[in-house]
């Protein structure tokens, strides 16, 4: 049987299908900002009490199947993720790769998992 996250009076089982890309679709995720990229994934997940099911980092673009609790909105979670990930990697890479703190391209691709 399937395990359900809980809350006070709520059963779930909400996982999402997530695909962003990094401004003008350039080949930017590489190398030492590659590993790096995970773990601010995670860690910024864990606040917003979500869990990334599963990953992947391509060249340029991110694949994310991620687990988000009923009491955020998707839209804000990732919200919060790009936002956050993108002041994290300008302030690790400085000046070098990005422009101003815009990392990620506006918008982003969700579909929803689980049973049919």
């Amino acid at each position: 049987m399937k395990e359900y996250q809980s809350l006070s009076h709520t059963r779930w089982d909400c996982k999402y299908h997530i695909v962003f890309i990094p401004k003008r679709r350039k080949k930017r995720i590489f190398g030492a900002l590659r590993k790096h990229l995970g773990e601010i994934f995670h860690e910024l997940a864990g606040h917003r009490e979500s869990q990334i099911v599963e990953g992947h980092l391509m060249s340029d673009h991110v694949h994310m199947c991620l687990s988000v609790a009923l009491k955020f909105s998707i839209a804000m979670v990732i919200g919060f993720l790009k936002g956050k990930s993108a002041v994290r990697i300008h302030r690790s890479l400085g000046n070098r790769r990005v422009t101003g703190l815009h990392f990620w391209s506006r918008g982003y691709c969700v579909s929803t998992v689980g049973l049919n």
